[in-house]
Parts: C-alpha cells; sequence; structure tokens
C-alpha cells in the first residue's frame, strides 16, 4: 500500500470558507470516506428556502432504513420551498460518488422541470452566506434527472446557478447542458461519481462512463449573489473549491451511498 502526504491551503472566495488542512500520511487512492453514515445525518447542515440555517421544515432531509431521504408528507404545496443539505467539511480536489432513485409522486405544486430531478452541488457557497429567500446556492449543479418511462432525458447533466465554466474552449453561459448518459426510468438505483480538481477540470460520470467535462469553473459577475462573492474575493471569480450538497427540488429522492475519494492536488 502506498502512502502519501500532503499539504494544501484552499482560500474559497470571500465567505465560501477559507481554510487550511494539513494532512498526515494517508492510505492509498481508494481510500473512501462515507460522507453519509447511514444512520443520522450528523455532519450535515440543512437549507430550506424561506428558513433559517438548520430548520428542517417537515423533516424534508431524513435518514429511515438506512438511506437518506427527501420527504414531502408535510406539506400541503412544495411552495417553492427548495431544500439543500450540505456537508459541513469544503473540498477541493477529490472524486465524489453517489447512489441514488427517485421514488412516489412530486409534491402538490412541484414545478414541472423539477419532475424526478435532483442534484449534486459543488464548488458552492456556504449555506451560512446564503440569503434565507435564496433558492439556490451559487455553486456547481451536477444534474441528477430520472425518466417518466416514455421520453430521453439524460442525467448528470451540467446547471449553473450563480456559476459559468469553459467547455471546448468556450465560455459557457446557458443555465443547464445536457449530458450524453442513457435514460433512467422508473425506481432503479444509479451511480454518478464526478471528479473535481479545483480549477482544472470537473467530469461526470454515469455508471461508469464519462458523460460530460468542462474546465475553469467560475463565478457569474450579472449573477446578483455571484457578484457578493466576487466583491468579497477582491475581484477574483475563479472557483477551486467549496461546499457539497445535495438537492430537495419537489419530488422524492433517495441517497444510500454519498461517498468521496480526496485526490492529491
Amino acid at each position: 500500500m502506498t502512502t502519501w502526504r500532503t499539504k494544501w491551503c484552499g482560500v474559497f472566495l470571500g465567505v465560501f470558507l477559507a481554510t487550511c488542512v494539513a494532512s498526515a500520511t494517508s492510505a492509498a487512492d481508494d481510500e473512501w470516506i462515507q460522507l453519509f453514515n447511514g444512520k443520522n445525518l450528523d455532519g450535515w447542515k440543512v437549507k430550506l428556502t424561506g428558513y433559517e440555517l438548520n430548520d428542517n421544515f417537515g423533516n424534508t432531509f431524513r435518514v429511515e432504513d438506512g438511506l437518506l431521504k427527501v420527504r414531502y408528507d408535510a406539506y400541503d404545496k412544495f411552495g417553492r420551498r427548495f431544500g439543500h443539505i450540505f456537508y459541513d467539511q469544503p473540498f477541493a480536489n477529490y472524486v465524489i460518488r453517489i447512489e441514488y432513485r427517485f421514488v412516489g409522486e412530486q409534491a402538490v405544486d412541484g414545478p414541472g422541470w423539477a419532475f424526478r430531478n435532483s442534484g449534486i452541488m459543488v464548488h458552492g457557497q456556504t449555506p451560512e452566506s446564503m440569503r434565507k429567500d435564496q433558492e439556490f446556492p451559487v455553486s456547481i449543479e451536477v444534474q441528477l434527472l430520472g425518466g417518466n418511462g416514455t421520453d430521453k432525458r439524460a442525467t448528470g447533466n451540467l446547471c449553473s446557478p450563480g456559476t459559468h465554466v469553459v467547455m471546448d474552449g468556450k465560455l459557457l453561459k446557458r443555465h443547464c447542458t445536457d449530458s450524453s448518459s442513457k435514460t433512467y426510468h422508473g425506481d432503479q438505483w444509479v451511480t454518478v461519481e464526478v471528479e473535481v480538481r479545483g480549477n482544472k477540470s470537473i467530469k461526470h460520470f454515469v455508471e461508469g462512463e464519462l458523460v460530460l467535462e468542462y474546465t475553469q469553473p467560475q463565478l457569474d459577475e450579472t449573477d446578483e449573489d455571484a457578484a457578493k462573492l466576487i466583491e468579497q474575493a477582491g475581484g477574483n471569480k475563479m472557483l477551486s473549491g467549496g461546499s457539497i450538497s445535495l438537492q430537495a427540488e419537489s419530488h422524492p429522492v433517495e441517497f444510500r451511498k454519498v461517498e468521496l475519494r480526496k485526490l492529491d492536488d
């Protein structure tokens, strides 16, 4: 077993988080950190639109049967209460692996686009820095979608709340970009991996296949929330790390694995 010693300091753009981490000798590259322990939400923070940090209205995020679940059984209607559950440590260079599935029916008055829709947010701002009524953290979203049983609908897509990326040598400003993945209908489990290498590159994998890649994630100066972060960072808009969160966008979803492997920077 090979070992390595690494030290890195990341400044995650103003209120994103400033941190300097020195790690001792660690295990080989195949060591995975279990971000979700299968028992409770220890190590995670909840932020719902319109609510204070860690007010988990309606027990939206919960752990049952060893699964991290998003549920709306306590809601009369969705009411644009978009939710995110944040891991309490930032990361810069890593691979994150998620196993997810969609189940049940969408919450009453959930947006049509949010049918069987969730996401993994990377390079994100901290939940503490979000406005109370903010719907989505400024971040890079790895969009998780399920099929409707008939139509083609890729998963592992890219969306960009308050951000841009570079793809094929050009600055990409459109909000969402589809991956090349197949469609996953029904309630089947799907594995998505995201390889994040600071500001250099981000790659999306679905069931082991590379489906999307891009470089130079950065803040969008035309977005109100992102503009504040740029100002706090002294004008620097490039993203090299930040928070990780999972979405609640009105359709019940379950996660049975959330694990991370750090990469040498």
